[in-house]
Formats: C-alpha cells, structure tokens, sequence
C-alpha cells in the first residue's frame, strides 16, 4: 500500500511539473522570444505532454483534438461572428450604433453602459459569442471617445463572463446544476440576482483601478470604421439594432423554450431551438445583414463577397491562436491532473461551498476552460452534498460557476480572444482580464456564503 501511495504522489508530482513547465514555455516563447501565440502554445503543450510521460509518437495528439474541437465550439462561431463584425463595421452600422450610444449617454457614464450592454447580451449568448459581437463595437466608441480601452472593455467583459458562469442555460451552470440536482429556474434567479453586485464591483469599479496599470488607447490608425464622408448611403438605426440584438433574440427564444415544459417534439418548437442554437443565430443575421446591405444599401453581391472576404483574413489570425489554445487546454485535461488535484480534495473536511468553488479554482487552474472546471466539479461534487434545500443546491452550482472563472490564464481561449479583440499585450491582459476573472471568483464566494444561511429557512 505504502509503494502505491508513494507511487500516486510520485505521478502526481510529475503531472504538476509537467503543467508548469509547459505554461513557463508558452509565456517565454511569447513574451521573450516574441514568437507568435499558436507556435508559443504549440510548443507549450508538447513540453506538457513529453514531460507527463506521453509517448512522443502521440505527443501532440492532444493538441490537434482540443485545436480541432475548439474549433468546432469556437471557432466556427467567431468565423461566422467576424462576418457580422465586418456587415456592421462596412455598411455603417457599427457607426450608426456608436454614435448614437456617445450622444446619448455622457462621457464619464460609458463604461455603465457598455456593462448594461455585456449584462442584457450576457444572459442569452455564450461569452464567445457575445465577445465577437460586443467587443468590436467598445473598440470603436473607445476610439470615437478617446478613452482607454480597459474603461469600456472592462465594465463590457465583466458582464459576459460572469452571466456565463452563473447564469443557466450556459453550459456551464447547466451541467453543474443537473449533477447535483439543483432547480435550473432556482438557480437562474438566483445566478442573476447574485451577478448584479459583481459586475458593478469588478466592472466599472475595478476598471478605474485596471486602468492605470493598463492605459492603452485604441491606436489612431486602427481601421475600425468607415468613412461616412465617402458613403451615399448609411443603416437606419432599426437596421443597425436589428443586426446586433436578433442572435440574442433568436437564442434568448430558444433558451425559453429548452427550460419551459413544452413538448420539446413538437416541430416548431423544434425549428426555434435549432434556429436559436449560436451558429445558426448568427448565420441567420448573416443572411439579414447580406439583405440589409443589398436592400437598403445598394450593395452589388461582388461587394458582398468582398466583405465576407475580408472579414475571413481579418480574423484568421484570431481563430489560430484560440484554437491552439483549446489544445494545449486538452493536452493538460489529458494528462489527469486536474482530475488528481479535484479528487484530493474529496478528503478534506470543508464547508460544502468552500469546496464545491476551491475544486473549481483547482480544475480551472490546472486546465483553463471554465465550462470543464463546472461540468468536472459538478460531478466530483455531486457525491458529497447532504440533505438541504432547492436554494441550497442552487448556491452551490453558483459557488462551483464562480470558481471556474479564477484567473485566466494562457490555457484558456477566453484569455487569447480577450487579448486579440482588445489588441493588449500577454502581459497587460493577464494584468486585465485575468485579475478581472479573479475578484469576480472571488466575489462570488463572498456572496454565496453570504447567502448560504438562507439554506437552513
């Protein structure tokens, strides 16, 4: 017994090792070497792969399936997004929009309102989603306005990320929630109520504190508008607003639907889930866009396709180095150190919150995907909660979202969408966004526990 236990903690000492020299190459071969992402991440995740003990012959499988479901998950989504990116920014929509928030809204309220925008797209649309969507358009009034991109970046990202961790029917939470049999409405209600106080603090709060340690502008030459002077023709604002808000129309109809007691074989019911599912969302306001442009714009189809065409060199690079980061993510699931680390604290007497986010944090840490970090504390969890009541169940899939958010970091594709959408370095977006990721973690322990007495009415 004794040469197996020494044997486990032999492996497991392996496995940690094998994760940190493989996050130390992928921050050297970037930062210092100044190599591109994809190949830093590459490399990463072979030194992580050899160093655990993985034949060299199948050293970068993992890499290849992770690079190829994220891409899948991901990258078909920002694909398809950046063409929505691109209708808006070339017809005039994107300007339309922005110039209607700055004059509506006063100079030192903006961040406010790019949190109100991140909250209500939050609730419907995955944080991918919603990133491709949003973050173009706070890069634009960021750059109309002359403020700093973490000022209106900020407040807009801590509305998207905290949504998805908390907030059913993520996939996140909802995972979470089914494990351990908690009430999804229950649980909505309660994931909302308890994003509002976080996202005022880590957003427009936290960012006036971000961004002086991160004061960057937009560049002055970044091509993120059109020249309204050189236009005949510009979007009426109803077209504008029609081309962001219908895939959070569309996919907030069909989440209603897939938590109602409809009959779920009924075909129209069936036709609004699938046309509500995130790619066909945004393929359908694609095709409106594609309309909007031919219809009201004059557009010829060659000039159509000529945007489409841009818009897929525009974010190549984007999709690369998400996608390799889903692969170096994969190569560290592979490994099982997130599932050693989780099941050694199956043992460890701690109130049921406590440790339903602490497995979270662990397996976030060691893997970097949120949605993994739920769905495997979920289960690990599951087994260890005792009688208590419908909130109860809800705090604790709340405590397991809050954890999966815990600092960011370069296994995660959140963290390289982050940094190219918003144009900052490795370095400033760790001391952005992932700072950002920890004090809502953080947050959300502190207010669950605040909460958890309600367990005991």
């Amino acid at each position: 017994m004794s040469h197996i236990m020494q044997g486990t903690v032999v492996r497991m000492g392996q496995l940690i090792l094998a994760a940190v020299i493989g996050v130390a190459v992928v921050v050297c071969t970037i930062v210092f070497l100044k190599l591109h992402p994809f190949l830093g991440l590459l490399f990463g995740s072979l030194a992580t792969a050899l160093i655990a003990g993985i034949p060299f012959t199948k050293s970068t499988e993992s890499f290849v399936k992770g690079a190829a479901d994220t891409f899948g998950d991901t990258g078909l989504i920002i694909v398809v997004g950046g063409m929505i990116g691109l209708i808006l920014t070339e017809t005039g929509a994107a300007d339309v929009i922005v110039d209607t928030v700055t004059n509506l809204t006063p100079r030192k309220s903006l961040g406010w309102a790019m949190l109100a925008g991140g909250f209500a797209i939050g609730i419907a649309l995955f944080f991918h989603v919603g990133v491709v969507i949003v973050l173009p358009l706070v890069m634009m009034v960021a750059k109309r306005t002359r403020l700093p991109i973490i000022t209106l970046g900020g407040p807009a990202l801590a509305g998207l990320s905290t949504l998805h961790a908390l907030v059913p029917p993520h996939p996140g939470p909802l995972v979470a929630a089914t494990s351990i049999h908690a009430n999804i409405g229950i649980t909505l209600i309660l994931g909302l109520l308890v994003s509002i106080p976080i996202v005022v603090i880590a957003g427009p709060l936290l960012s006036k504190i971000l961004v002086k340690w991160v004061p960057q502008m937009v560049s002055s030459d970044a091509d993120l508008s059109v020249d309204k002077n050189s236009r005949e023709n510009m979007p009426t604002l109803f077209s504008a607003l029609a081309i962001i808000l219908l895939p959070v129309l569309l996919m907030f109809i069909a989440s209603a639907i897939q938590l109602s007691g409809f009959d779920k074989g009924h075909i129209v019911l069936s036709f609004i889930e699938w046309i509500g599912s995130p790619i066909m969302a945004l393929l359908v306001t694609v095709i409106v866009g594609i309309i909007i442009s031919v219809a009201e714009l004059k557009w010829s189809m060659s000039h159509v396709n000529a945007a489409i065409v841009k818009s897929f060199s525009t974010i190549a690079g984007v999709v690369l180095v998400v996608c390799a980061g889903g692969g170096f993510k994969q190569t560290l699931i592979d490994t099982n150190i997130g599932k050693l680390i989780a099941d050694s604290m199956m043992a460890m007497h701690l109130n049921i919150i406590v440790a339903a986010w602490l497995v979270a944090v662990l397996i976030r840490l060691a893997t970097g995907s949120a949605t993994v970090a739920c769905v495997t504390a979920g289960g690990i969890i599951a087994p260890l909660v005792t009688q208590t009541n419908n909130i109860g169940l809800s705090l604790i899939v709340l405590a397991i979202g809050a954890g999966s958010l815990f600092f960011s970091h370069i296994s995660d594709a959140g963290f390289w969408m982050v940094k190219e959408y918003l144009g900052l370095s490795v370095i400033d977006t760790f001391k952005t966004w992932s700072v950002m990721e920890t004090v809502i973690s953080i947050l959300g322990l502190l207010i669950v526990l605040a909460l958890y007495p309600l367990t005991l009415l």
